[in-house]
């Protein structure tokens, strides 16, 4: 029994880096804080809401439904493992070299943020693909689709985790800046990205290796 616990707990901590890594809820922070500039604390903490929901809902359903779309599309998971490497160490590549473009959105915090243009903000770029991007969808899937249903469980609770944690950041995110600073912000996106190169190394690899024992 302990053994198999030390295997959950294993497996849950590897998935929490990994998507910790991808999604990175502290860069999102002046993206959101930009974006919902112009609202009360009520329309904030709805925007940040209905974003993390979105991104979960959307991280789950992949994550159910990876082993039915590998069968549909006629795709495995080795293949998935490669691709999902190569996107994951782009961006954190680009994190480590300080290209991402999440600071590159509309800037909807000079204007005032009707209800119709909440839900979109909510929806992108804050849920897709801030949170719930082509990386971390093809992360959640591979680790998912290559277990049995407690890991696919875990994978999706792992991911609520992480939700709840970002809504917190997101609700929090004014007192977080002034408190880090920029600078400190700027090291931990970059610590980030160079977690995450490595994981989408390690991903490709293990891929690569199942393609060539086919």
């Amino acid at each position: 029994m302990k053994a198999l616990f030390d295997n959950y707990f294993a497996f849950a901590t590897t998935v929490f880096m990994g998507l910790l890594a991808i999604v990175n809820p502290i860069s999102a922070i002046p993206v959101f804080l930009e974006l919902t500039s112009n609202m009360d604390l009520k329309g904030k903490r709805n925007i940040a809401t209905k974003s993390v929901l979105i991104a979960f809902c959307i991280i789950s359903i992949f994550s159910v439904a990876g082993k039915l779309i590998f069968h549909v599309f006629g795709i495995t998971l080795a293949a998935l493992r490669v691709t999902g490497g190569i996107l994951v160490f782009v961006v954190g590549y680009e994190m480590v070299q300080g290209n991402t473009n999440k600071s590159e959105n509309p800037k909807l915090g000079t204007q005032p943020i009707k209800a119709d243009q909440g839900i979109s903000v909510a929806v992108t770029p804050l849920a897709m693909p801030l949170l719930a991007g082509p990386g971390t969808i093809a992360t959640a899937m591979s680790y998912s689709a290559a277990k049995d249903l407690i890991h696919m469980g875990i994978v999706i609770a792992v991911y609520a985790i992480i939700c709840y944690g970002t809504y917190l950041l997101f609700i929090g995110g004014q007192r977080i800046v002034k408190v880090i600073g920029s600078n400190v912000m700027m090291v931990i996106t970059k610590m980030m990205g160079l977690i995450l190169a490595v994981i989408g190394v390690q991903l490709f690899a293990l891929g690569v290796r199942e393609l060539l024992n086919f």
